[in-house]
Protein backbone atom coordinates (compact mmCIF):
# COMPACT_ATOMS: atom_id res chain seq x y z
CA UNK A 1 0.00 0.00 0.00
CA UNK A 2 1.69 3.15 -0.95
CA UNK A 3 1.37 6.62 1.17
CA UNK A 4 -1.24 9.06 0.34
CA UNK A 5 0.09 12.34 -1.29
CA UNK A 6 -2.29 14.94 -1.24
CA UNK A 7 -2.90 18.08 -3.39
CA UNK A 8 -1.10 20.32 -1.76
CA UNK A 9 0.53 20.57 1.69
CA UNK A 10 1.66 23.08 4.23
CA UNK A 11 5.08 24.29 4.96
CA UNK A 12 6.21 22.17 8.62
CA UNK A 13 8.72 23.81 9.96
CA UNK A 14 10.63 21.14 12.62
CA UNK A 15 8.68 21.44 15.77
CA UNK A 16 12.06 22.47 17.98
CA UNK A 17 11.57 25.48 16.19
CA UNK A 18 7.92 26.45 17.21
CA UNK A 19 8.52 25.97 20.96
CA UNK A 20 10.37 28.81 21.87
CA UNK A 21 7.65 31.45 20.07
CA UNK A 22 4.99 29.44 22.36
CA UNK A 23 7.28 29.98 25.34
CA UNK A 24 7.47 33.29 24.39
CA UNK A 25 3.60 34.18 24.44
CA UNK A 26 3.36 32.55 27.63
CA UNK A 27 5.48 34.91 28.86
CA UNK A 28 4.17 37.60 27.15
CA UNK A 29 0.28 36.33 28.63
CA UNK A 30 -1.26 38.02 25.55
CA UNK A 31 -2.65 35.60 23.41
CA UNK A 32 -4.87 37.43 20.79
CA UNK A 33 -6.01 41.34 20.43
CA UNK A 34 -3.20 43.03 18.66
CA UNK A 35 0.03 41.03 20.42
CA UNK A 36 3.39 41.64 20.39
CA UNK A 37 3.89 38.21 17.51
CA UNK A 38 0.84 39.87 15.46
CA UNK A 39 2.13 43.40 15.16
CA UNK A 40 5.69 41.62 14.33
CA UNK A 41 3.69 39.60 11.36
CA UNK A 42 2.35 42.48 9.92
CA UNK A 43 5.25 44.23 9.69
CA UNK A 44 7.28 41.68 8.56
CA UNK A 45 4.68 40.34 5.64
CA UNK A 46 4.12 44.89 4.53
CA UNK A 47 8.35 44.52 4.05
CA UNK A 48 8.33 40.85 2.42
CA UNK A 49 5.49 41.63 -0.07
CA UNK A 50 5.96 45.08 -0.95
CA UNK A 51 2.87 46.20 0.69
CA UNK A 52 2.36 49.79 2.23
CA UNK A 53 -0.43 48.56 4.59
CA UNK A 54 -1.50 45.31 5.63
CA UNK A 55 -4.12 43.81 8.34
CA UNK A 56 -4.12 40.09 9.19
CA UNK A 57 -7.22 38.33 10.11
CA UNK A 58 -8.39 34.97 11.86
CA UNK A 59 -9.01 33.42 8.19
CA UNK A 60 -9.55 34.55 4.37
CA UNK A 61 -12.88 34.51 4.04
CA UNK A 62 -13.41 36.86 7.36
CA UNK A 63 -10.55 39.13 5.47
CA UNK A 64 -13.05 38.83 1.91
CA UNK A 65 -15.98 39.63 4.23
CA UNK A 66 -14.54 42.52 6.18
CA UNK A 67 -13.06 44.22 2.87
CA UNK A 68 -16.40 44.39 1.34
CA UNK A 69 -17.88 45.77 4.13
CA UNK A 70 -15.62 48.21 4.76
CA UNK A 71 -16.08 49.57 0.63
CA UNK A 72 -19.69 50.20 1.68
CA UNK A 73 -20.83 48.40 -1.22
CA UNK A 74 -24.38 47.93 -2.58
CA UNK A 75 -25.59 46.24 -5.18
CA UNK A 76 -23.86 43.80 -8.12
CA UNK A 77 -20.55 42.70 -7.62
CA UNK A 78 -18.76 40.84 -11.26
CA UNK A 79 -16.82 38.48 -10.32
CA UNK A 80 -15.91 35.21 -11.62
CA UNK A 81 -17.70 31.56 -11.39
CA UNK A 82 -14.14 30.02 -11.51
CA UNK A 83 -13.29 30.14 -8.16
CA UNK A 84 -13.86 28.51 -4.40
CA UNK A 85 -17.29 29.11 -3.24
CA UNK A 86 -15.84 31.66 -0.59
CA UNK A 87 -15.63 34.35 -3.25
CA UNK A 88 -18.71 34.84 -3.94
CA UNK A 89 -20.32 33.90 -0.28
CA UNK A 90 -18.91 36.67 0.83
CA UNK A 91 -20.91 38.91 -1.62
CA UNK A 92 -23.75 37.09 -0.16
CA UNK A 93 -23.38 37.68 3.38
CA UNK A 94 -22.63 41.20 2.68
CA UNK A 95 -26.42 41.11 0.60
CA UNK A 96 -24.61 41.67 -2.46
CA UNK A 97 -25.40 39.72 -5.78
CA UNK A 98 -22.72 37.76 -7.76
CA UNK A 99 -23.21 38.34 -11.34
CA UNK A 100 -20.99 36.01 -13.52
CA UNK A 101 -18.97 36.29 -16.23
CA UNK A 102 -17.19 34.10 -18.03
CA UNK A 103 -13.50 33.35 -18.30
CA UNK A 104 -9.79 34.30 -20.39
CA UNK A 105 -9.29 30.38 -21.73
CA UNK A 106 -5.46 31.13 -21.25
CA UNK A 107 -5.46 32.80 -17.76
CA UNK A 108 -8.67 31.26 -16.06
CA UNK A 109 -8.86 34.90 -14.75
CA UNK A 110 -12.06 37.14 -15.52
CA UNK A 111 -12.69 38.07 -18.99
CA UNK A 112 -11.92 41.96 -19.39
CA UNK A 113 -14.42 42.14 -21.73
CA UNK A 114 -16.85 40.65 -20.24
CA UNK A 115 -16.77 42.62 -17.59
CA UNK A 116 -17.66 45.65 -19.02
CA UNK A 117 -20.69 43.69 -20.87
CA UNK A 118 -22.32 42.80 -17.47
CA UNK A 119 -22.26 46.41 -16.24
CA UNK A 120 -25.58 47.81 -15.12
CA UNK A 121 -26.69 50.91 -12.92
CA UNK A 122 -26.64 48.69 -10.05
CA UNK A 123 -23.08 47.44 -10.63
CA UNK A 124 -20.60 48.83 -7.82
CA UNK A 125 -17.17 46.67 -8.28
CA UNK A 126 -15.27 44.27 -9.45
CA UNK A 127 -14.21 41.17 -7.73
CA UNK A 128 -11.60 39.17 -9.65
CA UNK A 129 -9.41 36.15 -8.85
CA UNK A 130 -5.93 36.06 -9.32
CA UNK A 131 -6.61 32.25 -10.52
CA UNK A 132 -3.64 29.69 -9.40
CA UNK A 133 -1.60 32.78 -8.63
CA UNK A 134 -1.38 34.16 -12.21
CA UNK A 135 -2.39 37.89 -12.07
CA UNK A 136 -5.73 38.99 -13.47
CA UNK A 137 -5.50 41.85 -16.16
CA UNK A 138 -5.17 44.20 -13.70
CA UNK A 139 -4.64 47.58 -16.19
CA UNK A 140 -7.70 46.86 -18.36
CA UNK A 141 -9.88 46.03 -15.34
CA UNK A 142 -8.74 49.53 -13.38
CA UNK A 143 -9.62 51.09 -16.87
CA UNK A 144 -13.03 49.73 -16.98
CA UNK A 145 -13.50 50.34 -13.13
CA UNK A 146 -12.39 54.23 -13.65
CA UNK A 147 -14.63 54.77 -16.41
CA UNK A 148 -17.97 53.41 -14.41
CA UNK A 149 -16.80 54.64 -11.28
CA UNK A 150 -16.70 51.08 -9.78
CA UNK A 151 -14.07 49.31 -6.75
CA UNK A 152 -11.74 46.42 -7.78
CA UNK A 153 -11.29 43.89 -4.96
CA UNK A 154 -9.00 41.26 -5.78
CA UNK A 155 -9.31 37.83 -4.71
CA UNK A 156 -5.13 37.24 -4.09
CA UNK A 157 -6.14 33.93 -2.04
CA UNK A 158 -3.63 32.25 -4.91
CA UNK A 159 -1.42 35.17 -5.22
CA UNK A 160 1.23 35.24 -1.91
CA UNK A 161 4.84 36.20 -3.02
CA UNK A 162 3.68 37.05 -7.10
CA UNK A 163 5.28 39.61 -8.86
CA UNK A 164 4.78 40.65 -12.09
CA UNK A 165 7.54 43.33 -14.00
CA UNK A 166 9.17 42.93 -9.74
CA UNK A 167 6.09 44.45 -8.14
CA UNK A 168 3.61 43.15 -6.30
CA UNK A 169 0.17 42.22 -7.94
CA UNK A 170 -1.27 43.07 -4.51
CA UNK A 171 -1.04 46.50 -5.01
CA UNK A 172 -3.32 46.45 -7.42
CA UNK A 173 -7.32 47.61 -7.40
CA UNK A 174 -8.24 49.35 -4.04
CA UNK A 175 -8.19 46.00 -1.97
CA UNK A 176 -6.39 42.76 -2.11
CA UNK A 177 -7.19 39.95 0.24
CA UNK A 178 -4.60 36.87 0.93
CA UNK A 179 -5.50 33.48 2.32
CA UNK A 180 -2.90 31.46 4.99
CA UNK A 181 -5.01 28.18 4.92
CA UNK A 182 -2.79 25.83 5.73
CA UNK A 183 -2.74 24.28 1.76
CA UNK A 184 -1.54 27.83 0.96
CA UNK A 185 1.69 28.66 0.26
CA UNK A 186 2.22 30.22 3.26
CA UNK A 187 0.24 29.85 5.86
CA UNK A 188 -0.37 30.45 9.55
CA UNK A 189 -2.48 27.16 9.93
CA UNK A 190 -5.72 29.14 9.38
CA UNK A 191 -5.59 32.92 8.57
CA UNK A 192 -5.54 36.05 5.82
CA UNK A 193 -4.91 39.24 5.40
CA UNK A 194 -6.10 42.69 3.68
CA UNK A 195 -3.58 45.11 1.63
CA UNK A 196 -4.63 48.42 1.21
CA UNK A 197 -3.31 51.69 0.03
CA UNK A 198 -3.35 53.94 3.32
CA UNK A 199 -3.59 54.23 6.98
CA UNK A 200 -7.18 55.67 6.83
CA UNK A 201 -8.15 52.47 5.45
CA UNK A 202 -6.02 50.27 7.26
CA UNK A 203 -7.47 52.00 10.76
CA UNK A 204 -11.00 51.24 9.23
CA UNK A 205 -10.43 47.71 8.81
CA UNK A 206 -9.37 47.25 12.35
CA UNK A 207 -12.05 49.04 13.59
CA UNK A 208 -14.43 46.26 11.25
CA UNK A 209 -12.18 43.23 12.30
CA UNK A 210 -12.95 43.89 16.30
CA UNK A 211 -16.28 44.56 16.54
CA UNK A 212 -16.29 47.65 15.23
CA UNK A 213 -14.62 49.31 18.14
CA UNK A 214 -12.44 52.12 18.01
CA UNK A 215 -11.68 52.48 21.92
CA UNK A 216 -12.38 50.82 24.69
CA UNK A 217 -15.78 52.70 25.67
CA UNK A 218 -16.89 53.23 22.01
CA UNK A 219 -18.27 51.16 18.89
CA UNK A 220 -18.64 53.01 16.00
CA UNK A 221 -19.17 50.83 13.12
CA UNK A 222 -20.92 47.08 12.45
CA UNK A 223 -18.07 44.95 13.43
CA UNK A 224 -17.11 41.22 13.65
CA UNK A 225 -14.29 39.13 15.58
CA UNK A 226 -11.69 38.47 12.61
CA UNK A 227 -8.39 39.06 14.30
CA UNK A 228 -5.31 36.37 14.31
CA UNK A 229 -4.12 35.15 17.75
CA UNK A 230 -0.92 34.98 18.80
CA UNK A 231 -0.20 31.35 18.01
CA UNK A 232 -1.35 32.03 14.56
CA UNK A 233 0.68 34.77 13.89
CA UNK A 234 4.04 32.89 15.73
CA UNK A 235 3.56 30.34 12.98
CA UNK A 236 3.58 32.57 10.17
CA UNK A 237 7.15 34.40 11.35
CA UNK A 238 8.22 31.03 11.29
CA UNK A 239 6.76 30.23 8.26
CA UNK A 240 8.29 33.71 6.89
CA UNK A 241 11.60 32.25 7.89
CA UNK A 242 11.31 29.49 5.00
CA UNK A 243 9.49 30.88 3.03
CA UNK A 244 12.07 31.58 0.57
CA UNK A 245 13.40 27.97 0.21
CA UNK A 246 9.57 26.59 0.37
CA UNK A 247 8.66 28.67 -3.20
CA UNK A 248 12.05 27.60 -4.67
CA UNK A 249 11.06 23.70 -4.12
CA UNK A 250 7.63 24.47 -5.96
CA UNK A 251 9.29 25.96 -8.84
CA UNK A 252 11.69 22.84 -9.24
CA UNK A 253 8.43 20.96 -9.10
CA UNK A 254 6.66 22.44 -11.46
CA UNK A 255 9.59 23.08 -13.79
CA UNK A 256 9.33 18.99 -14.01
CA UNK A 257 5.79 18.82 -14.57
CA UNK A 258 5.88 21.13 -17.03
CA UNK A 259 8.83 19.49 -19.13
CA UNK A 260 7.59 15.97 -18.77
CA UNK A 261 3.42 16.51 -19.16
CA UNK A 262 3.89 18.70 -22.25
CA UNK A 263 5.22 15.56 -23.85
CA UNK A 264 1.92 13.90 -23.58
CA UNK A 265 -0.60 14.52 -26.19
CA UNK A 266 -3.85 16.00 -24.74
CA UNK A 267 -2.54 17.42 -21.62
CA UNK A 268 -1.99 21.13 -21.56
CA UNK A 269 -0.32 22.79 -18.26
CA UNK A 270 -0.67 26.18 -16.96
CA UNK A 271 0.81 29.17 -18.90
CA UNK A 272 3.01 31.58 -17.04
CA UNK A 273 3.69 35.25 -18.70
CA UNK A 274 7.25 35.71 -18.77
CA UNK A 275 7.25 38.73 -16.58
CA UNK A 276 5.25 37.13 -13.71
CA UNK A 277 7.25 35.88 -11.07
CA UNK A 278 4.72 32.60 -9.84
CA UNK A 279 4.64 31.19 -6.90
CA UNK A 280 3.01 27.66 -8.11
CA UNK A 281 0.31 27.64 -5.75
CA UNK A 282 -1.34 24.86 -7.66
CA UNK A 283 -0.23 22.78 -10.86
CA UNK A 284 -3.62 22.36 -13.06
CA UNK A 285 -3.37 20.47 -15.87
CA UNK A 286 -6.38 20.46 -18.64
CA UNK A 287 -7.24 17.42 -20.32
CA UNK A 288 -8.27 18.31 -23.45
CA UNK A 289 -10.07 16.08 -26.04
CA UNK A 290 -7.22 14.21 -27.54
CA UNK A 291 -6.31 12.41 -24.51
CA UNK A 292 -8.11 9.08 -24.45
CA UNK A 293 -9.06 9.23 -21.26
CA UNK A 294 -11.26 11.33 -19.52
CA UNK A 295 -10.24 13.89 -16.16
CA UNK A 296 -11.92 12.01 -13.97
CA UNK A 297 -10.21 8.86 -15.22
CA UNK A 298 -6.70 10.20 -14.40
CA UNK A 299 -8.45 11.07 -10.93
CA UNK A 300 -9.55 7.74 -9.73
CA UNK A 301 -6.27 6.39 -11.39
CA UNK A 302 -4.59 8.59 -9.32
CA UNK A 303 -6.23 7.73 -6.25
CA UNK A 304 -6.30 3.84 -6.21
CA UNK A 305 -2.05 4.60 -6.55
CA UNK A 306 -2.05 6.64 -3.12
CA UNK A 307 -2.44 9.62 -4.97
CA UNK A 308 -4.62 12.78 -4.42
CA UNK A 309 -5.36 15.47 -7.17
CA UNK A 310 -8.15 17.43 -7.33
CA UNK A 311 -10.75 18.74 -9.60
CA UNK A 312 -10.23 22.56 -8.48
CA UNK A 313 -12.52 24.16 -9.58
CA UNK A 314 -15.37 22.03 -10.83
CA UNK A 315 -18.30 22.37 -10.68
CA UNK A 316 -18.40 25.87 -11.29
CA UNK A 317 -20.33 28.09 -8.72
CA UNK A 318 -22.97 29.09 -9.86
CA UNK A 319 -23.68 25.53 -10.78
CA UNK A 320 -23.76 24.56 -7.25
CA UNK A 321 -27.74 23.99 -6.51
CA UNK A 322 -27.55 26.35 -3.62
CA UNK A 323 -26.79 29.21 -6.44
CA UNK A 324 -30.01 28.20 -8.81
CA UNK A 325 -32.17 30.15 -6.71
CA UNK A 326 -30.62 33.20 -7.66
CA UNK A 327 -32.23 35.27 -10.39
CA UNK A 328 -30.31 34.47 -13.84
CA UNK A 329 -27.25 32.01 -12.52
CA UNK A 330 -29.40 29.15 -14.31
CA UNK A 331 -29.17 30.10 -17.48
CA UNK A 332 -26.06 32.01 -17.76
CA UNK A 333 -23.39 31.10 -20.35
CA UNK A 334 -20.12 30.60 -19.64
CA UNK A 335 -18.81 28.43 -22.03
CA UNK A 336 -15.27 29.08 -21.69
CA UNK A 337 -15.37 28.34 -17.77
CA UNK A 338 -17.65 25.40 -17.98
CA UNK A 339 -14.89 23.76 -20.82
CA UNK A 340 -12.10 24.78 -18.09
CA UNK A 341 -14.15 22.89 -15.17
CA UNK A 342 -14.55 19.83 -16.91
CA UNK A 343 -10.88 19.29 -17.63
CA UNK A 344 -8.84 20.69 -14.94
CA UNK A 345 -6.92 18.62 -12.64
CA UNK A 346 -4.15 19.62 -10.10
CA UNK A 347 -1.57 17.80 -9.28
CA UNK A 348 0.58 17.36 -5.75
CA UNK A 349 2.90 20.34 -5.58
CA UNK A 350 4.42 20.94 -1.89
CA UNK A 351 8.00 20.98 -0.83
CA UNK A 352 8.31 17.75 0.41
CA UNK A 353 6.76 16.40 -2.95
CA UNK A 354 9.45 13.37 -3.64
CA UNK A 355 10.89 13.54 -6.91
CA UNK A 356 10.05 9.88 -7.38
CA UNK A 357 6.69 10.68 -6.78
CA UNK A 358 6.51 13.08 -8.83
CA UNK A 359 7.88 10.89 -11.48
CA UNK A 360 5.08 8.34 -10.26
CA UNK A 361 2.88 10.38 -11.11
CA UNK A 362 3.52 11.66 -14.34
CA UNK A 363 4.13 8.04 -15.10
CA UNK A 364 0.79 6.90 -14.29
CA UNK A 365 -0.99 9.59 -17.06
CA UNK A 366 1.34 8.49 -19.73
CA UNK A 367 0.35 4.79 -19.05
CA UNK A 368 -3.02 5.46 -18.98
CA UNK A 369 -2.70 7.49 -22.27
CA UNK A 370 -0.70 4.75 -23.63
CA UNK A 371 -3.13 2.26 -22.52
CA UNK A 372 -6.03 3.87 -23.73
CA UNK A 373 -4.99 4.35 -27.02
CA UNK A 374 -4.15 0.50 -27.83
CA UNK A 375 -7.44 -0.25 -25.61
CA UNK A 376 -5.49 -3.05 -23.69
CA UNK A 377 -6.01 -3.34 -19.75
CA UNK A 378 -3.82 -1.05 -17.81
CA UNK A 379 -1.53 -1.59 -15.06
CA UNK A 380 -0.34 0.24 -12.06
Amino acid sequence: MTESVTVTSPLLPPLAEFIPYLEQIWRNKQLTNGGPFHQQLEQALEEYLGVKHLCLFNNGTMALLVALQALNLTGEVITTPYSFVATSHSLLWNKLTPVFVDIDPVTCNLNAENIERAITPRTTAILPVHCYGIPCDNVRIQQIADAHGLKVIYDAAHAFGVNRYGKSVLNDGDLSILSFHATKVFNTIEGGAIVCHDEETKQRINYLKNFGFSGEASVQSLGINGKMNEVQAAFGLLQLQHIDSAMAARRRIAVYYRSALEMIPGITCLAVPDEVEWNCSYFPIWVGDNYPASRDEICSLLKNNGILSRRYFYPLINQFSFYQQFAGQKDVSLPVAERIAAQVLCLPVYPDLQHDTQQRIVDIIAALSRAKSKTIPIAC
